[in-house]
């Protein structure tokens, strides 16, 4: 997993695509966000603020 940060971080920095990083951001807490929901004892709460 550390490799793939590397390697992507390389190529935002080369091909100057730093607009890409906040939008895999937002999508990586709504992937984590989506996982808490559906696994713990949070979702009731996490689904209220929505």
């Amino acid at each position: 997993m550390l490799e793939f940060i590397k390697d992507f971080w390389g190529f935002l920095r080369e091909r100057k695509k730093f607009w890409l990083l906040p939008m895999l951001i937002i999508f990586g807490l709504l992937a984590v966000l989506t996982f808490l929901a559906e696994t713990s004892a949070a979702g009731p709460f996490i689904y209220t603020i929505f």
